[in-house]
């Protein structure tokens, strides 16, 4: 069954898509401001979330941008009609496509389904890549076993969390905080310099020279990220 997270504060609006959406055998989570979403969708991993700009608390700009620190999942967001500044901020914020108010329900259906249909194909995609390669350094995700030049290296299961996030996302810059939140969970008790000293760890055993890392580099003053 597929899961959507329905954002907005207008009550009726969110109760007229629950209910035409659970027609389509949809589960269907609901959220009245952007605090209350964010929180929601840091527990569920949604297949889509339909998300409005105009939210108490949170705005829905604010919410897609930190979804987007944590989680790839598709983001359709509800504009007023005729506001392309709306529009086009939501597609730099991060959100997969719009739908202006008010709108026909068909439309929102046949939206979700497109872009539920892509992830789909994304997903298949993605089970193919269960090996990992680049210049030596091979990355095997089923036995989370990692090679250079042939040789299998030790990491511990962070080190080696840390490397596939990265390989996995290339030239993505990750802030040390999103790599704590991510691999080590919101709950975890310690500070960013644990990602440092990882990070750290793991360029010594995969790279030839740490002082000069051909796969993990540091984005200073950002975070880190695995150079394509």
């Amino acid at each position: 069954m597929k899961k959507v997270l329905v954002v907005d504060d207008e009550k009726l609006i969110v109760k007229g898509i629950k209910f035409s959406l659970v027609q389509d055998d949809m589960q269907v989570d609901c959220a009245y401001d952007g605090e209350e979403a964010l929180e929601m969708a840091k527990k569920t991993e949604y297949d889509i979330v339909l998300l409005d700009v105009m939210l108490p608390k949170l705005n829905g700009f604010e919410v897609c941008q930190m979804i987007r620190e944590f989680s790839d999942m598709p983001i359709i967001m509800l504009t007023a009609k005729g506001d392309d500044m709306d529009k086009i901020l939501g597609l730099e914020y991060g959100a997969d496509d719009y739908i202006t108010k008010p709108f026909n329900i068909l439309e929102v259906k046949a939206r979700i389904k497109a872009i539920m249909r892509r992830s789909s194909c994304k997903v298949v995609e993605e089970e193919k890549k269960k090996i990992f390669e680049k210049n030596g350094l091979k990355i095997d995700c089923d036995s989370r076993r990692v090679f250079t030049e042939g040789k299998e290296v030790k990491l511990t299961a962070k080190e080696y969390d840390l490397l596939e996030l990265l390989a996995f996302h290339p030239n993505k810059v990750y802030s040390r905080e999103n790599l704590l939140n991510i691999v080590w969970g919101y709950d975890y008790p310690g500070d960013v310099r644990t990602v440092d000293v990882h990070i750290r760890r793991l360029r010594e055993k995969i790279e030839e020279n740490p002082g000069e890392p051909e796969y993990i580099h540091t984005k200073w003053g950002v975070g880190y990220y695995f150079q394509d």
